[in-house]
């Protein structure tokens, strides 16, 4: 051994690579979000959000449904104000009663979007 332990450190450390996670093997990704904007802060860009309502949905999820509705009731009214329905599926918890959230599902693409313009932040039912 000719050199001292100092040596033999400082030497792997510019010897060794890092090698890609499996993430980044896989996605091919291999820069973190953090570095990508830093190097777009310091590039002066800035990219734009993308829309919410890019492409047409055909699915939304309904919150905050009082307990006593059923799907019947979230059927008739979807399909009366907004358009043909594939399916309409409300969440019960473990005991039977519903969790007021129900997925709907439309037949056309756009009807979802629609559906969310014409009902969100609104109360549907005043009683």
């Amino acid at each position: 051994m000719d050199k001292s332990l100092d040596e033999v450190i400082a030497a792997r450390k510019t010897q060794r690579r890092r090698r890609p996670s499996a993430k980044a093997q896989l996605l091919g990704n291999t820069t973190s979000p953090a570095t990508r904007a830093a190097a777009a802060g310091a590039a002066g860009t800035k990219a734009a959000a993308p829309a919410t309502s890019a492409q047409p949905a055909d699915k939304i999820i309904v919150s905050n449904l009082p307990s006593d509705v059923n799907e019947v009731q979230i059927k008739e009214l979807f399909h009366s104000t907004i358009g043909p329905l594939r399916e309409v599926t409300l969440h019960y918890d473990s005991t039977g009663r519903s969790k007021g959230v129900a997925a709907v599902h439309f037949q056309r693409k756009g009807d979802g979007t629609k559906a969310y313009q014409q009902y969100n932040n609104r109360l549907i039912d005043g009683s």
